[in-house]
């Protein structure tokens, strides 16, 4: 307690101080008012008992501090590092008390580790170590990949949006006929959206599965009138009637529908349509369908090209089987436009009436329901559209199995209205005999294409001043033994070549270009040498060079076959023949050019046999003589020889017999039944037709019409004509009466 003092004790609480517990005894005890506090430095940098205090007071006294981590190590570190690391730093390790569960376990465990087999604790040993260098080796490689930060490289949410937006152009957006496009009339009502024209083409189809029958298709006997007459006559009146005919032996031309060999039926028919000679291309262009030949009419529209396809389309579908269920037509005619079609099914069904053939016209915007029922009663002729043909066809409302004769009108219009794959679809599932007749207003290079692919050694008549070949160039072909044979005539024939002008000399290869070159350039000719391994600069300058006629003799490969246009080129010489005949084509035009003369020359062996009608073909279209051991060479390739048109005499238009079912040509059969039934066909002709059904068969008309002829049967002409006088009288009062009224100023009458 506290003194005052006095009585020999001391002012205060009577101790003088108190010693620290747990010091030696031989250390002295000092005081808190004879020892001073130890200078201490806090980690502020103060000193004094108040930081002693707080040193003291801290979680972490004594226990070294971690250098702070920099933000590249902050963010290299992973997730589950930290904490373990901390808590291994912080925390104990667990030491379970004796005969605790814990403590058993472990023993346990441990007496089981002393009894493992050394072999095991070996491979256990290898297990850490391969596990360890494993983890050695994964830090290693993200210490490597240092700069990288998984927040910043790594694909977002934004990211992958843009990424999807690029993969899918279309992802979101509204389809065509979707209800978001609608638009609305100022009624309110909805106006149906467009619909897209794309009609996609028929599927491929092989041939050589179907069993086709077989038929005929040579009609044509030449008038004793036609066969007197000379080839330079026949060349006369082409020139008079303003045609130009090519092609492989074309039929000589007529003069009149008496010399085409029609029966009597068809005859007046032609008459009753007012017909009075055949026009140009029908004086041409019959006899060759007639013959069963390949047809290709170039002329202008009114040339009178439909009546020249319909006339011998029906002769060629009389002499066929008559149509049984399930069959599709036997005559095929596609047309551009649905006024087309409809103008051509007119002139189709009043020829066609005739012989009671059926014809069916099929277009786009008419009732698919009516023309589907129309095809499936059968009819022998059917005037479509490509796009209405195919939706029949893949809605298996008609098939093409029976169709032989195939008529492709205005085929130039179908390709610029973009119908190429569906005509060409269409052509390719039609048995590959048919018989094909192309008419085009032009001859573009798609169509040449076109009559290449679809036709057989076509007879193409041109009408009016249209494209032709060109005849300034004449081509020469020559069959050669194989061997040396090429360079003996090539070397004897050079110079009287290079006397009339430049020499063009085509090489198939690039390795035969130069060994040409060079054994030439032995026998001291100057040649330039032009392959697709010498670069662009050095080409330029061959070239030039020869232009100049600097060099008169260019030895190149079909790098030279297209666009060059050297006007001095006199020859060319097909030293190795092209690839293909649109290489060959283009090979023989570079002489010849800006109205010059010009000559080519190919050279063929008897290895080149497949490619010799090719030869022949392109000859023939030229209007040029083929020669005779060209067209032997040719005839001893399968492909040639099969696809050749047959020569012969044709068959006669009045045949009866055979496998036909319906009567022939000017068959007496259709008719017949006694005076009282012709009298009857003759004053009701519609009453005598069979009965058509489904569109455009006029099946409303032709029951007015019976109706009628039935109806005024029944009168007899008036013989009082009183009535006729008293109406007479009427008209003139009334026109007197006008005449007298007084006239206003607004009266113009």
């Amino acid at each position: 307690m506290f003194h005052k003092g006095g009585d020999g004790k001391p002012r205060g609480f009577g101790f003088g101080g108190f010693s620290l517990g747990g010091k030696k005894q031989d250390q002295p005890v000092h005081s808190l008012s004879a020892m001073p506090p130890p200078p201490m430095v806090n980690k502020h940098g103060y000193t004094g008992l108040q930081a002693i205090t707080q040193t003291a007071l801290d979680a972490t006294y004594g226990i070294p501090r971690k250098r702070p981590k920099t933000e590249e190590e902050y963010f290299e570190q992973e997730d589950d590092e930290e904490p373990s690391s901390s808590s291994n730093s912080n925390a104990l390790a667990y030491i379970p008390a004796p005969g605790s569960p814990s403590w058993d376990l472990q023993n346990s465990k441990n007496n089981s580790d002393s009894e493992e087999d050394p072999l095991d604790a070996f491979m256990a040993g290898l297990d850490n170590q391969v596990a360890i260098e494993k983890e050695h080796a994964e830090k290693m490689k993200k210490k490597e990949a240092k700069g990288i930060r998984e927040d910043i490289e790594n694909e977002d949410d934004e990211e992958s949006y843009y990424r999807y937006i690029e993969e899918n152009p279309l992802a979101g957006l509204e389809k065509e006929d979707s209800e978001g496009e609608l638009e609305y009339d100022e009624d309110g009502n909805p106006i149906a959206p467009a619909k897209s024209k794309y009609i996609d083409p028929l599927p491929k189809i092989d041939h050589s599965e179907i069993q086709y029958e077989s038929y005929e298709k040579n009609f044509y006997e030449e008038h004793e009138e036609i066969a007197k007459l000379l080839p330079n006559e026949v060349e006369e009146l082409r020139n008079k009637m303003g045609i130009k005919v090519t092609g492989p032996a074309p039929p000589k031309l007529v003069a009149s529908f008496a010399h085409f060999g029609f029966d009597e039926s068809l005859i007046k028919a032609i008459r009753k349509s007012e017909y009075t000679q055949p026009t140009p291309i029908q004086a041409q262009g019959i006899p060759a369908a007639l013959a069963g030949r390949d047809v290709i009419g170039i002329a202008k529209t009114g040339s009178g090209k439909t009546a020249a396809f319909l006339w011998p389309m029906l002769v060629h579908i009389m002499d066929q089987k008559e149509l049984e269920p399930g069959d599709g037509p036997i005559g095929l005619i596609l047309a551009p436009t649905r006024e087309l079609s409809q103008q051509i099914y007119t002139e189709a069904k009043r020829f066609g009436k005739v012989y009671g053939i059926n014809v069916v016209c099929c277009f786009g915007g008419g009732s698919k329901w009516e023309q589907t029922k129309a095809l499936q009663e059968g009819a022998e002729i059917v005037v479509a559209t490509p796009g209405r043909m195919i939706d029949h066809i893949k809605a298996k409302s008609t098939n093409l199995k029976r169709v032989t004769f195939l008529v492709l009108d205005e085929a130039d219009r179908m390709f610029d209205m973009g119908f190429e794959p569906q005509v060409r679809s269409i052509c390719d599932h039609v048995r590959p005999d048919r018989q094909t007749l192309m008419f085009s207003a032009t001859f573009k290079k798609k169509i040449e294409r076109l009559a290449r692919d679809v036709l057989t050694d076509p007879v193409r008549i041109v009408q009016g001043e249209l494209g032709e070949a060109n005849e300034d160039v004449t081509q020469i072909v020559l069959v050669m033994p194989a061997g040396p044979a090429k360079w003996v005539w090539l070397t004897s024939k050079l110079v009287e070549l290079l006397s009339s002008g430049s020499v063009l000399i085509f090489v198939t290869k690039k390795a035969n270009a130069e060994e040409l070159s060079n054994n030439l350039k032995l026998k001291e000719y100057d040649v330039a040498l032009l392959h697709g391994d010498i670069d662009q600069n050095e080409r330029s300058k061959v070239i030039l060079s020869f232009k100049k006629k600097e060099v008169p003799i260019l030895v190149a490969t079909d790098v030279a076959a297209r666009g060059l246009d050297i006007t001095h080129v006199k020859t060319v010489v097909n030293y190795d023949i092209a690839r293909d005949i649109d290489t060959h084509t283009h090979r023989i035009g570079r002489t010849g050019r800006a109205g010059e003369k010009g000559i080519a020359y190919t050279l063929v062996t008897d290895k080149d046999k497949e490619f010799a009608g090719h030869l022949v073909r392109n000859l023939e279209g030229a209007n040029q003589a083929v020669p005779q051991a060209l067209m032997d060479l040719a005839m001893q390739s399968s492909w040639f020889r099969k696809s050749r048109f047959k020569q012969g005499k044709g068959k006669k238009m009045n045949y009866m017999g055979g496998q036909r079912e319906r009567p022939g040509l000017g068959s007496e059969e259709m008719y017949s039944g006694g005076a009282a039934k012709s009298s009857i066909v003759s004053s009701m002709s519609h009453s005598s037709l069979p009965k058509f059904s489904g569109p455009q068969t006029d099946r409303l008309s032709a029951m007015k019409s019976a109706f009628q002829s039935q109806y005024k049967t029944q009168f007899t002409a008036a013989t009082d004509t009183a009535w006729k006088m008293a109406s007479r009288e009427k008209e003139a009062e009334k026109e007197r009466i006008r005449k007298e009224r007084k006239k206003s100023r607004w009266d113009n009458s």
